[in-house]
């Protein structure tokens, strides 16, 4: 390159690069074109430049150029940085597999930008500004922080940002991004935060943003102002610290807005304060350190599951949302550690097959817990009632415990043939399945006073009169109702007419009473 075929701009920018100096070209004469062609920034970048005095530190810097043709650095090694300030490209770099000292674009359209494979020994700035094209990023390495704050990339229907296994030693930071496309960064490592406040990101009928199984050793933050139209995935994903989404708006009706399957979060997940989500949450099979929140969340996915936690882990679950939610909850397997809901927002549509958690914080009775278990559509399921008896007696309201039990019998009644519900109405009736053992006593002494008082009245004729013992009336009736003889008297006399018959009644009162105890007390002894 001959240096007499330089523009006013590009020997400005030739004649700085060794001292690093900064060239703006909107400050020439009017009548000068502020173009820079790609060639001469790669010829400078490649070495052709002048050599830097000693003590000088060379760099490219150029602000408000327009750079025509393509600039090709593909697999070239640049040792100095570079820094391009409201620069216009009018065709797509190429980095592939460079090496590059620091690269910052501040303001800058481009009509994408290719930097797989690139290695950035400093950091990647692409700040402010607007893409017509992909951004690909595809197993790159950036030593320090990728820096994408208040950009614009636009590919419709396609990757709008490509980077897969992309390696960061810094932060990710995507405050104010607004990709209309997919952002995929599944298999990045960032050894920083990865924080999309109030980032747009949207990408309807498709994956708005696919971070399947980042790994992530700060915090992952889309909280406040976050907004997504289209799946996020996060399936997989390690965060050594929290991920928040806090005031956030999802959007992805009828089908899965947040998929979560397997992430495993040191510390809390965070899905409230504001949070609006417009279809499903699925946090199947994660696991978070701390807490799980949905505190004033709003959740709707009307006819389908809003919010699935099967398999999930927590050590405190708060489910107070703002309101109940549109959809099914389904828990099945889960364990949530301190659980923190209320009446008031308990969903419709509630699923705990085999849901365990260590205490239920919000103190309610019995009755109100047992309004929220009879939420669920499945078929009859014992483990949901013993989950919550054992909470009860943890507490040590034994009480309540059996009136949970007790429920579980009749749930249960309900799904036998005719006969046995006949005969488990009958020791509902008589001891509340064992867990009423009082009710025994009751119908005893009922029974015995309504014999006795009858008897008196219409004492049994004596079967051999010389031998009989004297009549009384409570020892004959309570001799009617114990199923083995105790005291002689039922074998001594005979009544008669209306009295036989209540004799009859008495004595198969007093086998029920003795089975039903029986089998109340094997309940007992089988749940010890």
């Amino acid at each position: 390159m001959h240096l007499d075929e330089l523009s006013a701009g590009e020997r400005q920018l030739w004649n700085s690069f060794a001292q690093g100096g900064a060239v703006n070209v909107r400050d020439a004469p009017e009548s000068a074109e502020p173009a820079v062609r790609a060639e001469v920034i790669a010829a400078l970048l490649l070495g052709a430049g002048t050599d830097p005095a000693p003590g000088d530190r060379p760099a490219l810097c150029l602000t408000g150029a327009r750079i025509t043709g393509r600039l090709d650095l593909q697999f070239a090694e640049i040792p100095v940085p570079v820094v391009l300030d409201e620069c216009r490209f009018d065709e797509v770099p190429l980095l592939r597999g460079a090496r590059i000292r620091e690269l910052a674009l501040t303001g800058c359209a481009l009509p994408g930008l290719a930097a797989d494979t690139a290695q950035i020994d400093g950091r990647l700035v692409l700040s402010r500004c607007h893409l017509t094209g992909p951004l690909v990023l595809t197993r790159a390495q950036i030593h320090s922080d990728l820096d994408l704050r208040d950009t614009v990339i636009t590919v419709p229907g396609a990757e709008a940002i490509s980077a897969v296994r992309l390696i960061a030693g810094g932060d990710v930071l995507c405050t104010n991004l607004a990709v209309r496309g997919t952002f995929r960064c599944s298999g990045a490592a960032i050894s920083g935060e990865f924080d999309l406040e109030g980032a747009s990101l949207r990408n309807p009928d498709g994956h708005a943003l696919d971070a399947y199984h980042v790994q992530i050793t700060e915090d992952f933050t889309f909280h406040p102002g976050f907004s997504a139209e289209g799946q996020i995935i996060l399936s997989g994903a390690t965060v050594a610290a929290a991920i928040g989404f806090c005031g956030a708006r999802l959007n992805n009706a009828g089908d899965v807005a947040l998929e979560a399957i397997d992430v495993n979060v040191a510390h809390n997940f965070d899905l409230g304060h504001g949070l609006r989500v417009d279809g499903g949450i699925k946090l199947d099979g994660s696991s978070i350190g701390t807490q799980l929140s949905f505190r004033d969340a709003t959740l709707t996915n009307p006819g389908g599951t809003a919010l699935s936690l099967r398999l999930a882990q927590a050590r405190e679950t708060d489910l107070r949302t703002q309101q109940p939610i549109a959809g099914t909850v389904d828990a099945s397997n889960a364990h949530l550690g301190t659980l923190y809901d209320t009446p008031g927002t308990w969903p419709a549509d509630l699923r705990l097959a085999e849901t365990t958690y260590d205490a239920l914080a919000i103190p309610l009775s019995a009755a109100e817990r047992l309004h929220w278990l009879r939420r669920s559509t499945d078929a009859y399921l014992p483990q949901p009632y013993e989950q919550l008896a054992a909470a009860y007696r943890r507490l040590g309201h034994e009480d309540e415990a059996r009136t949970v039990l007790l429920a579980k019998q009749r749930h249960r009644r309900a799904m036998l043939p005719l006969h046995t519900r006949i005969w488990g109405y009958i020791q509902d009736a008589t001891v509340g399945y064992g867990y009423r053992p009082l009710r025994a006593a009751l119908w005893l002494t009922t029974l015995l006073a309504c014999g006795a008082l009858f008897f008196r009245a219409h004492p049994p004729a004596p079967l051999e009169p010389e031998k009989a013992p004297p009549f009384n009336a409570v020892v004959y009736t309570l001799d009617l109702l114990v199923p083995i003889t105790a005291f002689g008297q039922d074998v001594a006399f005979a009544p008669r007419s209306t009295g036989q018959w209540l004799a009859y009644a008495l004595t198969a009162a007093g086998w029920i009473l003795a089975t039903t105890v029986a089998a109340g007390i094997s309940r007992a002894i089988n749940r010890q």
